[in-house]
């Protein structure tokens, strides 16, 4: 199951300064794991988690297709996007509104909020032809990512009926805002010629939020007080970690005796959630929720 953003919401469907932070020679904060996987899947990944506990992602069901699906408390409830054949939630507001995108054909998708039993499409901005929406504040504001020609994707924030295109420094190959806090901070991952980077964007500068040391870094959310949720890639794509930035330091999230994790989601109580293989990164995905 490929569950990673950068490859299925983007290539398959689609300098400031840095941070004065270091990563966490030993772990002063405890992680509490639990494994959420949704019963009678071949796999999990968990994108979001609110407020209220709430969490969403995607599973892959016994036939290789892939659900959205909302999960409160041990009730799971799988949210199918009309006529496609795949659809992903990413993250949740403490409203219950969710975003994400649905598989309109190989190459083409659309971004959604869903929220009362309703989608409401988030096609991008006039020109836009594939669209995903990644994260919501609960203001109502979204960010994503939409394509013109399907070959560079640009990161967007709709705030209201109105698209802001925003665009990191050095940004080459694509650009995807993954989250919003409340105040309206955003949260960035792109492609550049030294590797996937990171960005925040606080409405008027861009700055750089790599993990130290990791040669791509995705940041995947971003909380009230500024906390950061991230998945590293090495190099050559076949190890990944999960990470928490946490006033001005990083802290290593990985899954007990997993080979991958990702932390994709976390909210205003210390609770995060992502995702984890224990044989290889191609999977099969399983999910986690980690308190700290």
């Amino acid at each position: 199951m490929k569950t990673r953003k950068l490859v299925v919401l983007v290539s398959a469907w689609v300098l400031a300064f840095l941070l004065a932070t270091t990563v966490a020679a030993a772990p002063t904060l405890t992680f509490k794991f639990t494994t959420v996987n949704v019963p009678g899947a071949i796999a999990t990944a968990l994108g979001g988690i609110n407020n209220n506990g709430v969490i969403v992602g995607q599973y892959e069901d016994k036939s290789s297709l892939l659900h959205c699906f909302m999960l409160v408390g041990k009730k799971v409830t799988t949210i199918n996007y009309p006529k496609v054949a795949s659809d992903q939630c990413v993250h949740i507001n403490s409203a219950g509104a969710i975003v994400g995108g649905a598989k309109i054909s190989d190459t083409v998708s659309i971004g959604f909020v869903y929220q009362n039993g309703k989608f409401t499409n988030i096609p991008g901005p006039k020109g836009a032809i594939s669209s995903v929406a990644y994260g919501i504040n609960d203001s109502g504001v979204v960010v994503g990512t939409y394509s013109v020609t399907l070959t560079k994707p640009q990161a967007f924030i709709l705030k209201g009926k109105t698209y802001t295109t925003i665009d990191p420094p050095g940004t080459e190959s694509f650009a995807i805002a993954t989250g919003i806090n409340n105040a309206g901070d955003v949260v960035i991952t792109y492609g550049t010629s030294d590797g996937i980077q990171s960005a925040l964007y606080n409405g008027k500068t861009y700055t750089t939020i790599n993990v130290p040391g990791a040669a791509n870094s995705f940041a995947d959310d971003i909380n009230s007080a500024g906390d950061i949720v991230y998945e590293t890639l090495n190099s050559s794509g076949t190890q990944a970690e999960g990470y928490l930035l946490q006033a001005g330091k990083f802290y290593q999230v990985n899954y007990p005796k997993s080979a991958d994790t990702a932390a994709t989601g976390l909210n205003d109580k210390s609770e995060l959630v992502g995702y984890y293989q224990t044989t290889s990164i191609s999977g099969p995905d399983q999910g986690f929720k980690a308190t700290y």
